[in-house]
């Protein structure tokens, strides 16, 4: 990594334990989302640069899986420690690049150490099995192994978090792994690569780095090979693509793709719980987090008071610069993103919903990729603020008349990632949380997943999972050994 004379930093690819310069001359520019301002430049990286880390990684994975999983175990204990020592300046790097609240950023780099420190704990707990045999004196043994070079391809909303998703697992497993930071939020991926580099004698090839386009690097790297398995977090379209590139030589994937997070809240429902569970929910890093709340259906019964304190309390919140220490939210990450969502929200205006409250793009300052609160009603099953993934801080709400209405709304999308129940009454309760098709549900209380979970969607929000032992699994592949005794 180099620094220029501006603030403005010029990142390298990091590849078999090295910063080494891109065989591609063309940078790409990362902006801070409040002042718009170019903070950094990676390499637009060359079909070259994953292939030099691929076959990095292949040289490496040998060596790497015979290390005993306790000394793997220590690998990951070191980068959680150099997360913790650094725990302010890696936070402080996120909300740059990304616009999310200090306070936010600085949980996701808590919670990055933490992952790290909880996989390393299950060194010593990678188990096969011994089955019975029908023959005589034979002994049938079950193996795990690492699948060699695994993949991690990035989204942009909880980059740091979500590389510790896919490089922990993989190389507690024994895998090595090449990762493709997000064009938008590589700093602090590459900021913490630094300090690894500098403080931890990890060998070389065994985690490496390739900064570029989706199209190019990850393309690349999807279709080589070399590659055993590819684990993506990004949209539906991002996903198909790599299926895709994977066909080619029946490559394993794990992909965490969309959501549209339905929140069922009954009549019997604590109201004040439910509705700041909703809100806070939908507005965590200014709604793009694709496991949050995002279309609610609401009991008849407390319809208009739910919208009345949502809106309340949407329209109250605090929106402004990441560094504020008081706002809610920030900015949106790109322009890009703030158009899809106010276009969304103006074909849903014109369609004939509602809106309570908000629906603008904002500045602060002038500045910055801001979205205000926006509460909608009035809005229909079939409609696309229903059925597609808004991404952004805006909230339908739905009116139904029996929870057997909810449920079958709840379950119609092309999604199933995670959902919710607000409920008091335990049959209600159990009636929904057995219904609702969708990987997570979540019960009187706001979306967000717990490390030793499993984090997996159905449908269009993706295949396999992470987090967790099954989340570890999906990094391994099982060999039966049938030893029969002289």
């Amino acid at each position: 990594m180099i620094d220029v004379l501006t603030e403005v930093k010029v990142y390298q690819q990091y590849i078999n334990g090295e910063w080494v310069e891109s065989e591609s001359t063309e940078m790409i520019e990362v902006l801070n989302p409040v002042t718009e301002e170019v903070i950094s430049v990676v390499p637009k990286g060359a079909v070259a640069d994953a292939e030099k880390a691929l076959q990095a990684a292949k040289n490496a994975q040998d060596a790497w899986e015979d290390l005993p999983a306790a000394a793997r175990g220590e690998y990951l204990k070191q980068m959680a420690v150099v997360i913790t020592e650094n725990r302010v300046a890696l936070a402080e790097t996120l909300a740059n690049e990304q616009a999310k609240v200090i306070g936010l950023a600085q949980v996701e780099i808590d919670a990055t150490a933490a992952y790290f420190d909880y996989y390393a704990g299950w060194a010593r707990r990678i188990e096969g099995e011994i089955i019975q045999s029908d023959r005589p004196g034979e002994i049938m043994y079950l193996h795990k192994h690492a699948i060699g070079v695994a993949v991690g391809i990035l989204p942009w909303n909880f980059p740091f978090f979500v590389m510790a998703r896919k490089v922990a697992a993989a190389l507690i497993t024994g895998n090595t792994i090449v990762v493709k930071p997000s064009q938008e939020a590589p700093n602090v991926i590459m900021e913490w690569m630094q300090l690894v580099n500098e403080k931890m004698s990890l060998p070389a090839g065994v985690l490496n780095f390739v900064n570029g386009a989706g199209s190019i690097v990850g393309q690349a790297l999807s279709e080589s090979p070399i590659t055993g398995i590819i684990s993506l977090t990004g949209s539906v379209g991002a996903g198909q693509k790599v299926m895709e590139a994977a066909a080619k030589n029946i490559t394993k994937v794990s992909l965490e793709l969309g959501g549209k997070a339905p929140a069922i809240v009954a009549k019997d429902a604590d109201l004040d719980m439910a509705v700041k569970a909703v809100v806070d929910s939908r507005l965590i890093f200014s709604g793009q987090v694709c496991n949050c709340a995002e279309r609610v259906y609401v009991a008849a019964e407390i319809y208009d008071e739910f919208v009345a304190r949502a809106k309340k309390l949407m329209s109250e919140t605090k929106v402004s610069h990441a560094f504020d220490g008081e706002s809610a939210m920030s900015s949106m990450v790109s322009q890009n993103q703030v158009d899809k969502v106010e276009g969304m929200v103006n074909r849903a205006i014109e369609a004939g919903a509602k809106l309570e409250t908000g629906g603008e793009k904002m500045k602060v300052d002038g500045k910055g990729f801001f979205f205000q609160p926006t509460l909608l009603t009035n809005v229909t099953q079939d409609s696309e603020i229903i059925q597609e993934e808004i991404f952004g801080p805006v909230l339908p709400v739905m009116k139904f008349n029996t929870i057997e209405e909810a449920v079958k709304m709840a379950n119609d999308s092309e999604f199933g990632l995670t959902s919710s129940v607000y409920s008091n009454d335990y049959n209600t309760i159990m009636y929904v949380q057995k219904r609702l098709k969708f990987g997570e549900v979540y019960i009187n209380r706001e979306h967000f997943e717990a490390i030793q979970g499993y984090h997996a969607g159905w449908r269009k929000s993706g295949i396999g999972g992470a987090d967790g032992k099954h989340g570890m699994e999906e990094y391994l592949v099982t060999k039966v050994v049938y030893s029969q005794a002289n």
